[in-house]
């Protein structure tokens, strides 16, 4: 094969060269790591070519740029396609080392692309259909940022690439929709129609016509030959001018090039093999080596990637002639700065709460902290999965956002649970926004993909989980989510919070706003709960995720009642009850395992009790992942399976969840130890 390393002149450098450049980058990569998906990059590397060359706004020697398109490949499983772009524009860190360590321990060309591994990387995708959701959170905030600040400032669009699998994963519809009804006219999906998936034709698993479904979502659509450059740019070009938001349908022919196994499913998930590929640089006339780039066409590309510099440096004139006034906001709002004061605002509201010491549900405590709080904070935008009067999110600082209106700071998702965590995703990758919405635990479930992307990525915001127990009484064992806390304690980087009254959820909401690596999951109840914290202080005692709520007072600690949510108001009881019997009781309250898990060793057993303690853990859960904090000596008092249909106080006597039961558990458990001494 011939070096190609003869300068031509740049006029010369042909799409066809461009293109194959990312095509046989991507081919080559997947080769060399012996695994990985090479057919989508090789399909869609016209269409992404044109993308980059002749439409995406971006500048690769800075690429946080806030006035930039964003660019999502929703079909992460082609990762090639967007790491080729990227080396090829001369994105920092995009070295041909990064290319060739594909896949590989360390390298931030990951087999799927992860946010914060590289630049340029907008989002981790990779689950099929998180990509679309989420890039319809970055153009709701687009459109959010366009309002507040002026086109002046923000007038960017998002591109997505999507293929088969994200249109047929059900979060899908619920995204499309969404974007649909509120008219999200900057966002732009291209849409890989090479009708191929991992088992084979997609005739197998569906028959939709995806123009149809989009256009009844309120999409405008166009269709094109996605291997033909001029008309890929003009549809693109129509797309971006709509006033909705548009899909183009790219018609596509998997692993373009490779002699035998193009258009069919044996090029999606595994390497081409040497011949193949050999035989694919024949087909497009691609006579270099693996990974050998022509000069002038690397220089081609290096000039696509700093074509953008002169646009930032427009708009960054146009920054500095805003009037000073709002380029502090704009700046503060960019850097997600929350005003000064904020949290004095919600330490004085714990304070009036202690004093007033009304039995109410964590789940209106949590929306009278958020009526302090979206007063305080511009960044804070609240929602709801069709649940806002359960949930108690919308304050009367946020009103709702609507197609016609973007200044508001109130999102009605509908019921989208999934979508909702995926846009909340979207809305804190763009930049700025602290995203918050509720539903109720129970179908935590449905959105917990994205919830675990947002831990992946460490993504600040708030998930409000209200109804947390059998507590919720008639709704019975569908909406009683007995065992999801263990679910969502068992996902990594996410903090959960079960506060035990009004006091420990201001508190919660104070540690959810000052955590700014990953999720935060605020798990409320529905019944009224009464005020434990008598005196609160300045001192967040949450936040060390377990504290001694009440400790022994007739003699050496003994027993420790260890509780979170609304059970430590039981745990509280039963100490009376077994003070009052001579056995020194302390409460242990445990809003947070995670919190808690962190603390240093000494407080940790100076919370618990030391191994001589009896350790009894309440929660109307399973007991799933309490063993840790009981020993081998301590028990559980709890749900051993679903719930059932009555009002609350009749299921927490049916279960033995009451301060009668933990007693008889303390009194059963320190009669066996005495009788073995």
């Amino acid at each position: 094969m011939q070096k190609g390393n003869e300068m031509r002149d740049l006029r010369e450098v042909s799409h066809s060269d461009m293109a194959n450049a990312v095509r046989f980058l991507s081919a080559d990569a997947v080769e060399r790591a012996g695994s990985g998906h090479p057919g989508m990059p090789m399909g869609m590397a016209d269409v992404a070519t044109v993308l980059f060359s002749k439409i995406l706004k971006f500048d690769a020697k800075c690429p946080q740029w806030p006035d930039r398109d964003r660019f999502v490949l929703s079909a992460g499983h082609g990762s090639m396609l967007l790491y080729s772009l990227l080396h090829l524009c001369d994105f920092p860190c995009w070295d041909l080392s990064a290319i060739k360590s594909f896949r590989q321990l360390g390298s931030i060309a990951a087999g799927h692309p992860e946010y914060g591994h590289g630049p340029g990387i907008e989002t981790t995708t990779g689950p099929l259909g998180q990509g679309i959701a989420t890039a319809v959170g970055m153009a709701l905030a687009e459109e959010m940022d366009r309002a507040r600040f002026g086109e002046h400032l923000v007038s960017h669009h998002t591109y997505v690439i999507a293929g088969d699998g994200c249109l047929m994963e059900g979060i899908s519809q619920e995204a499309i929709t969404l974007a649909g009804h509120l008219g999200l006219s900057r966002l732009v999906v291209l849409y890989d129609d090479n009708q191929i998936t991992i088992d084979g034709s997609t005739s197998l698993a569906t028959s939709e016509d995806q123009q149809k479904r989009f256009e009844a979502a309120g999409w405008d659509t166009f269709e094109v030959d996605g291997h033909n450059p001029e008309a890929v740019e003009e549809s693109i070009l129509l797309a971006k001018a709509s006033t909705r938001p548009a899909m183009v349908v790219c018609k596509t022919r998997i692993g373009f090039g490779a002699p035998s196994k193009s258009g069919s499913a044996k090029s999606h998930g595994s390497p081409l093999g040497n011949d193949e590929i050999s035989g694919a640089r024949l087909a497009c006339n691609w006579p270099h080596s693996p990974f050998e780039i022509p000069d002038d066409i690397r220089e081609a590309w290096r000039l696509i990637g700093a074509r953008g510099g002169a646009d930032r440096m427009d708009w960054k004139l146009r920054l500095n002639s805003a009037p000073s006034q709002q380029r502090a906001l704009f700046s503060d709002h960019q850097a997600r700065r929350f005003p000064v004061g904020w949290d004095d605002a919600l330490l004085q509201h714990k304070c009036q709460v202690s004093q007033k010491a009304s039995a109410t549900s964590t789940r209106k405590a949590s929306g009278n902290a958020l009526e302090v709080l979206t007063n305080y904070i511009p960044n804070l935008i609240g929602g709801s999965a069709d649940l806002t009067g359960s949930v108690n999110t919308l304050t009367s600082s946020t009103a709702a956002i609507a197609a016609d209106d973007f200044t508001g700071r109130y999102i009605h998702y509908g019921v989208r649970e999934h979508a909702m965590a995926a846009v909340m995703n979207g809305l804190s990758l763009h930049g700025g926004y602290f995203p918050y919405a509720g539903t109720f635990l129970v179908f935590a479930n449905y959105f917990h993909p994205a919830l675990r992307l947002a831990c992946l990525m460490k993504l600040p915001m708030v998930h409000v989980l209200t109804h947390d127990s059998i507590g919720l009484g008639e709704d019975g064992p569908t909406h009683q989510p007995v065992e999801t806390l263990a679910i969502l304690r068992a996902t990594p980087g996410l903090v959960v919070l079960r506060p035990a009254d009004a006091v420990e959820t201001a508190e919660a909401w104070d540690i959810a706003l000052k955590r700014t690596e990953g999720p935060t999951a605020l798990v409320l109840s529905r019944q009224d709960l009464p005020v434990l914290r008598l005196e609160a202080d300045d001192q967040n005692k949450s936040s060390t995720g377990g504290y001694v709520l009440s400790e022994a007072a007739c003699g050496k600690r003994l027993v420790s009642l260890i509780a979170t949510g609304s059970e430590v108001s039981i745990a509280c009881e039963a100490r009376e009850i077994l003070e009052a019997e001579g056995i020194p009781t302390a409460v242990i309250s445990l809003p947070s395992f995670e919190l808690f898990r962190a603390a240093e060793a000494k407080l940790q057993s100076d919370v618990l009790g030391d191994d001589g303690v009896l350790k009894i853990g309440i929660e109307a859960a399973l007991e799933f992942g309490w063993r840790e904090f009981l020993g081998s000596h301590g028990a559980f008092v709890g749900m051993k399976g679903y719930g059932a249909s009555a009002p609350a106080n009749d299921l927490y006597k049916h279960f033995g969840i009451t301060a009668q039961a933990v007693c008889e558990r303390v009194r059963g458990l320190l009669s066996g130890r005495s009788s073995n001494e």
